[in-house]
Formats: structure tokens, sequence, C-alpha cells
């Protein structure tokens, strides 16, 4: 438990500064460059994921003595445990950058929707009831929850692939029958 623990905070931290960064290098607060922040977001985040996913799968398959098998569902269990830690501390932190640190990126966000639709030639009725609609989700808790969500699928799948190459075999006494 205290491995799934670190290194799903870890994790999560380190999401959070990727934001930082993006936010500080301005991908995150002009509508013309959330496409590419949002691109790079999801770039470096599944580096992060697969990294400290990786990492806790090791460190608790470490904790295992060699004697014993670690096979993919205790791979598995260590990596959905990492991830499940990661996530619940995400909340946190996605909500912490959308009230405090970047409280208008709901704005934004919807901003560089707007943009698009009226590039697809949309009339601007057309836009402003589908940004009612899309308000709701931009709020700051409908965005703490998505990332939650997100982040706990694709960290469940992450955890299903890293398990296959994480596994151990137990090594058996080949003088035993």
């Amino acid at each position: 438990m205290k491995t799934y623990l670190l290194y799903g905070f870890l994790a999560a931290l380190a999401g959070f500064l990727l934001q930082l960064v993006l936010f500080i290098a301005g991908l995150q607060s002009d509508p013309a460059k959330l496409t590419m922040g949002q691109s790079i977001g999801t770039v470096l985040g599944l580096v992060i994921a697969i990294a400290f996913l990786v990492l806790a799968i090791r460190a608790r398959r470490s904790q295992v003595p060699a004697s014993e098998e670690f096979g993919y569902g205790a791979a598995f269990g260590a990596g959905f445990g990492t991830q499940c830690f990661a996530s619940l501390f995400s909340i946190a932190t996605s909500y912490c950058y959308v009230t405090v640190i970047n409280p208008h990126l709901s704005e934004i966000i919807l901003r560089a929707q707007a943009d698009k639709l009226a590039a697809r030639g949309l009339s601007s009725d057309q836009i402003e009831q589908i940004q009612r609609m899309a308000g709701f989700m931009t709020s700051p808790a409908m965005l703490a929850a998505t990332s939650f969500i997100g982040s706990l699928i694709v960290g469940t799948i992450i955890a299903l692939v890293a398990a296959i190459f994480l596994k151990r075999a137990s090594v058996r006494d080949p003088l035993a029958i």
C-alpha cells in the first residue's frame, strides 16, 4: 500500500508540474495555443503515467522475494493500485489548478471551441447553444471529475500492458518434484 501511495502521489505531482509548465509557457492561457498545449500535455502526461506505473510495479516486484511468483495479476494489481491513488490525487491537483492557478481556463476552453465551430461555418446562435451545454462540462468540479475518470481509465490500460512485461514467474527448485 505504501508503494502505491508514494508512486501515485509522485505521478500526480509530476502531472501537476506539467500543467504548471504548460501554463507558464502560455499554452493554456491563450485559446489559439490551447490545442497545441493539450496535445503536448497528453503526450507528456502519457509518458509520466507510463514511467511512474512501471517504476511502481518494479518497486513492488522487488519487495517480493525472488523465489516467489510475481505474476500478471500481482503486477497489474500494483499498477492499478498506484493509478487509483494517482487518480485520487489528480482530483485535488486539477481542482487547485482550475480554481487557483488558472481560473480562466473554462473561458479559454469555450473560446477555443467557439473559434473552431465558427471556422466550421456554424452560426452564432448555434455556437451559443453549444457553449451553454459545454459550460457545465468546463466547470472546475467537472474538469476535476473528468480528470479522475480519464486518468483511471488510461492508467488501467497502461497497467494492463505493463503487467505483461513486468511479471515474474517463480524460480522453482530443479530438484523439487
